[in-house]
């Protein structure tokens, strides 16, 4: 008996370049970019102008101007990235499923809006002053909390933290939850919504923020020579995990399938990659042994490709260490170039994207790259998207604190890989 073949049969996605799969998707495909100047808060506060924000989200429409007064902004986009997700994959939750059914929805840094507010409200009022909303809307497990009662799912129901990891560690243990037999569906991903002064500030004074204040459409460079920094961004993206047997007896669409996961740490710095990649080279090494893959059989990889000097160029390098010589021959591109950098929600939101490269057959492109990083020679599939066909991909996340996590998706075959 082989292992439980775990299969992706709803998506849902919020983000710079559109609030729905399909409009996200074409945009990010077509090299549109979502950054621009910050509009959440007076941008004069902080020095570094630019962000990638979600866009015209009518949020009380999708949830009720109730549980947009007692949820933070991280929560209320995850949700809105669920309810596609869920209605997309036509899974129905019943008093007789509801407990096998669970969900991993994690953030980087959670609910920072409201954390920020009830300080605030703390030093000019007092305590009296805090709302005793203020704990639940800034704990970072509220959303996948909010989430379970908002689909009534009692099943495992935990959020992960991993910085910009995240997304991908979320789906990757959710995966292995329905193989290991303790739920038949998951709701797997990330949000974020850190677009507040203090944080915007603190990336900036640790140098790791464009100052290309007049360019925002320019700004976010992986692999360039002229990359000064990342973008910061916003966003969910939300999967519908499920056993294969259980999607095929209902007759479920197969977006594709879970194929791998690896997961590795640097212990090395708390925010610099290790020079060489060398954690982020056996993060994909274990992807590909999880799926019992080689390298020859990736067809595109989703790069963590962030913009930044330092990542840029390692994972460049861990992509040579884990993949050989087959590395100069797979298509790669950082989605980061146009969507910005969503921080702990970037994994998820780009599994959206692989699984779309994989339905439509597309690399999508890395803009701005026109001056390529001596040190960065891979193909990172600069400024046009490219007809391919792809039936593997490899989707990088790293992260703060040396988190490494790699995931392996893969076009559904009855046989097994595609």
């Amino acid at each position: 008996m082989g292992r439980t073949r775990v299969v992706i049969t709803g998506m849902g996605i919020v983000c710079p370049t559109g609030n729905t799969v399909e409009e996200a998707w074409q945009n990010t495909a077509a090299g549109r970019s979502g950054i621009g100047t910050i509009t959440l808060f007076d941008y004069h506060l902080v020095a570094n102008h630019l962000a990638g924000e979600v866009k015209n989200l009518d949020i009380e429409a999708i949830i009720g101007k109730k549980e947009v007064r007692r949820t933070d902004r991280v929560t209320q986009l995850a949700l809105a990235a669920a309810q596609q997700a869920v209605a997309d994959s036509g899974l129905q939750i019943t008093t007789e499923n509801r407990y096998e059914i669970g969900c991993a929805i994690g953030s980087g840094i959670g609910g920072i809006q409201s954390l920020v507010e009830t300080i605030t409200d703390f030093e000019q009022k007092g305590h009296r002053g805090v709302s005793p909303l203020a704990i639940p809307k800034l704990l970072i497990d509220s959303t996948s909390g909010k989430i379970s009662m908002e689909f009534n799912l009692r099943g495992p129901n935990f959020d992960l933290t991993t910085a910009c990891a995240t997304g991908n560690n979320c789906i990757g243990e959710a995966a292995e939850i329905i193989r290991r037999g303790q739920a038949k569906a998951m709701l797997a991903g990330a949000s974020e919504a850190a677009i507040v002064p203090v944080c915007v500030a603190g990336f900036a004074n640790m140098k790791a923020l464009s100052k290309r204040n007049d360019e925002p459409h320019k700004a976010s460079r992986p692999f360039d020579s002229d990359r000064d920094g990342f973008i910061p961004a916003e966003g969910a993206g939300i999967v519908v995990l499920e056993r294969l047997e259980d999607a095929l007896a209902r007759g479920a669409k197969i977006y594709g399938e879970v194929l791998g996961y690896g997961h590795t740490s640097d212990a090395y710095h708390p925010t610099a990659p290790i020079e060489t990649g060398e954690g982020a080279a056996k993060a994909m090494e274990f992807a590909l042994r999880d799926a019992g893959l080689k390298p020859e059989n990736i067809d595109y990889i989703n790069a963590h490709g962030t913009s930044t000097p330092l990542n840029d160029a390692a994972e460049t390098r861990a992509i040579k260490t884990a993949l050989g010589e087959d590395a100069y021959n797979i298509p790669i591109s950082s989605t980061k170039s146009v969507t910005g950098h969503a921080l702990g929600a970037a994994g998820a939101i780009e599994a959206v994207f692989c699984l779309m490269a994989m339905q439509h057959n597309f690399v999508p492109p890395t803009m701005n790259l026109d001056n390529p990083d001596p040190d960065c020679d891979l193909n990172y599939t600069p400024n046009v998207g490219v007809a391919r066909e792809i039936n593997v991909v490899m989707s990088n996340a790293f992260g703060f604190g040396g988190h490494n996590a790699v995931i392996l998706l893969g076009k559904y075959n009855q046989n097994g890989h595609a």
